[in-house]
């Protein structure tokens, strides 16, 4: 396994991780997950991430007790939680968004669930409209200094309100943001490469999310839509609108073409789709998601696709997508 530094703080990653999203409490059971954070652990990984939101809650509690049964050393992995959307369904208002109460109740329920004294990483997991910046700032930063929380950062924000948290932090003397967690991959790339770059550059870590394009670059959904998929799943329509819907038409046949480059490469689409994340220095984790354990041994073999394609190749897969 290859680890990287989260942005300009200490804390080493596992490049590639693992996350519950849309399949722990939901697509998979407890068995399969089991084996799939023992199969990530195994190879490596030292990152689990997780959000109030997945499963409804359910998704934290799965984590929590498999990694619990499983005895893994607290000091070995981190693992992380996101606040925003709430993990009930209909939340009043008081149970979802980034005022200090609902950041503060949501922390304590997701150290509860996932069986462990703090939160290695804790987001913010879109912007809150109704909540001054400031009161999240501090509302985090006191958290990490109650020792709930190591380090916080924001997930699908914009550069303008990262600038305006990180300058809160500093005027104030307080825990700046120390991560992003934006979606990545060949299809949606303008935000991280573009926007997040000054930051970045700046000390700013990402960990990175959908590096599949919720599995469309593995050419998975070039015939359609399965029922087993994610796409497919009960209240995933939003998803399967989002990744194959207008204005977004395009993008399966982008999707396509990428495909068509990693067979003349002799690579597995999502290696190689993995492995292009990789080469982007300012990622510092890849978030892979998998409901089998051969998909997750498939997945982490991107770390070899790095050494395996040269220049060209690199120039043939960026070629086909734009």
């Amino acid at each position: 396994m290859l680890y990287r530094r989260l942005g300009s703080t200490g804390l080493q990653l596992s490049a590639l991780s693992f996350g519950a999203w849309v399949t722990f409490g939901k697509q998979i059971g407890r068995s399969e997950a089991r084996n799939l954070i023992a199969a990530a652990w195994d190879n490596g990984i030292n990152f689990f991430d997780n959000a109030e939101v997945y499963a409804r809650g359910r998704a934290e509690e799965v984590m929590g007790d498999v990694i619990a049964d499983l005895r893994l050393p607290r000091d070995g992995f981190c693992v992380s939680s996101k606040v925003f959307f709430g993990a009930v369904d209909s939340p009043r208002p008081t149970q979802r968004g980034l005022s200090r109460k609902h950041v503060t109740d949501a922390c304590h329920a997701a150290l509860k669930r996932l069986r462990v004294e703090y939160l290695d990483l804790y987001y913010c997991h879109r912007p809150d409209p109704d909540t001054p910046i400031q009161e999240t700032v501090r509302a985090m930063d006191a958290l990490i200094r109650q020792g709930k929380v190591l380090y916080w950062g924001t997930s699908e924000w914009s550069a303008a309100q990262l600038r305006e948290a990180i300058a809160i932090a500093e005027r104030e003397h307080l825990h700046a943001p120390a991560m992003e967690q934006p979606q990545y991959n060949l299809l949606h790339r303008e935000r991280l490469e573009r926007e997040y770059a000054p930051l970045c550059e700046g000390g700013l870590g990402t960990t990175i999310w959908s590096p599949l394009a919720s599995g469309l670059l593995t050419g998975k959904y070039n015939a359609g839509v399965d029922a087993d998929s994610r796409l497919g799943q009960p209240g995933n329509q939003w998803l399967q609108d989002e990744v194959l819907g207008a204005p977004e038409a395009r993008r399966l046949e982008r999707a396509r073409a990428f495909c068509a480059v990693a067979a003349e490469l002799g690579q597995s689409p999502a290696q190689l789709a993995i492995a292009w994340c990789l080469r982007n220095r300012h990622v510092s984790s890849v978030i892979l998601g998998a409901s089998r354990v051969t998909q997750l041994e498939e997945n982490l073999s991107a770390l070899d696709t790095l050494g395996q394609v040269d220049d060209a190749g690199w120039a043939q897969v960026e070629s086909s997508t734009r």
